[in-house]
């Protein structure tokens, strides 16, 4: 199908110098204000998935801008090898008061790749400062995605992203278990509680099989982002999880890039999605800049900051742009709208009613593509649509490419379905904690037109 996205008729032709993250040349932005982004020729988009799950806040808050814009006046870059800054040094302290006791120290980074490269780091400085060298394994999941470096690869169990570079890639340290993923992979007649115990169950083998005191930890991502679309595990998952972490002296770990720093409608996502179970080391990255700054962090429990402090006195870890003072400022002002605005209880209202649309319009007994939708879950402001085996094997591209066309940026994603990464079709919406309910009635019309044209188009 003749698409907006996969070809460059509509949007022009003017060369580009960039190697693009796709095999067609995306359409140029020019500005944007809220969820709203104008194209160079004048198209207006509404940003319906925030970029990534990026953009917490939308385009264009006076308040951010003006924080960025008072903080280059002051400073704009200092090393932090040799210097702090005010901005990094409030938020590192916003960051460990609003943890509920959760933190204890916090480390700075530019993204959420480089803070799981840091946690994979910290995890291993803490067991080495401590005396306990041995230590050198990790636990991961199946149908995860931890970042683009290689480590994070390596960590995580990403089939496509592995493929180009499975040949560097680190099997000696990382370790794969299943993914806590229910709707593909519980047991016909198998309870929740069950399935939770054959997963705890397994990942103590794993602990036996290396060797328990050769575990440096477990890493899961809260909600599973992009590789599954909005799985959140069954109820007593982390809790299972992280009481195996305990039992071996291991670090529980979540990756909260993307789901974290309100995205699931809490701060955290596992405050609501994750037993209230808290990690011994998190990353976050996306909601904590909302897109004005490149910025990520590694959240320390205050265990792991002691047993590093109280050693070597130092994290050995770091970056040339580490702590910058622009993008500490810019993210300090994100969180600080959040929190005067009360977007997270607005995007738990807003959230539940998409989820409540998404589900009328394309499950409904009118519904065009009820036969075909296998699932439609998420909370706050992070929903997918899973569907069936029966659809084309591009079909959540498909729908992507034609959301694009009728004015409505989406995500879409294959391979998600089985551990393969062979199988399965899913669309994602993250859409701005500030949406308005008229905004969410948009997105859904938007989106349910361009499924059912994508229906028509491929003969179902």
């Amino acid at each position: 199908m003749s698409t907006a996205t996969n070809g460059d008729a509509k949007y022009g032709s003017r060369p580009t110098a960039i190697l693009h993250r796709t095999p067609w040349r995306p359409p140029v932005a020019s500005s944007a204000e809220g969820i709203y982004i104008t194209l160079e020729d004048g198209t207006k988009l509404i940003d319906a998935v925030g970029g990534a799950a990026v953009t917490c806040i939308g385009n264009g808050h006076p308040k951010v801008k003006q924080a960025i814009k008072d903080q280059v006046e002051k400073i704009s870059y200092v090393y932090n090898m040799q210097l702090s800054n005010e901005p990094a040094e409030e938020l590192a302290h916003y960051l460990v008061a609003s943890s509920n006791g959760a933190f204890g120290a916090v480390g700075f980074v530019s993204g959420g790749s480089e803070a799981m490269e840091g946690v994979i780091k910290t995890a291993r400085q803490y067991f080495y400062e401590t005396g306990q060298h041995q230590r050198t394994n990790f636990i991961a999941r199946k149908l995860s995605f931890h970042g683009n470096t290689v480590g994070t690869l390596s960590l995580a169990y990403h089939p496509a992203r592995r493929a180009p570079y499975a040949s560097l890639l680190d099997e000696r340290s990382y370790h794969h278990v299943s993914p806590a993923y229910a709707a593909r992979f519980k047991g016909a007649g198998e309870s929740e509680d069950a399935y939770v115990e054959r997963l705890r169950k397994e990942l103590e083998d794993k602990f036996l099989e290396l060797g328990p005191n050769t575990v440096i930890g477990f890493v899961a991502e809260t909600v599973v982002g992009a590789t599954t679309g909005v799985v959140a595990a069954p109820k007593g998952y982390f809790k299972a999880m992280k009481s195996v972490c305990e039992k071996y002296g291991a670090l529980f770990i979540l990756d909260e890039v993307m789901s974290g720093m309100g995205r699931m409608g809490t701060l955290h996502a596992w405050e609501s999605y994750g037993d209230g179970a808290s990690p011994d080391l998190q990353a976050v990255a996306k909601g904590l800049g909302g897109g004005y700054v490149s910025i990520g962090a590694v959240l320390m429990s205050q265990r792991v900051a002691d047993g590093v402090r109280d050693n070597a006195g130092f994290w050995k870890h770091g970056h040339t742009y580490q702590a910058h003072p622009i993008a500490c400022a810019g993210a300090l002002a994100v969180q600080k709208v959040i929190v005067e605005e009360n977007l997270l209880e607005n995007i738990r209202t807003q959230g539940a009613h998409l989820g409540e649309l998404l589900r009328t319009r394309l499950t409904g007994p009118n519904a065009r593509a009820a036969q075909y939708v296998f699932d439609i879950r998420g909370g706050g402001g992070w929903w997918a649509v899973e569907w069936e085996f029966s659809v084309p094997g591009t079909f959540a591209l498909d729908v992507q490419s034609r959301a694009l066309e009728n004015g409505l940026v989406i995500m879409g994603f294959t391979g998600g379905s089985n551990v393969e990464g062979t199988k399965g079709n899913h669309n994602m919406l993250s859409p701005a904690y500030n949406v308005t309910r008229k905004e969410v009635e948009t997105i859904v019309d938007l989106f349910v037109k361009s499924i059912e044209e994508v229906l028509v188009a491929s003969g179902l």
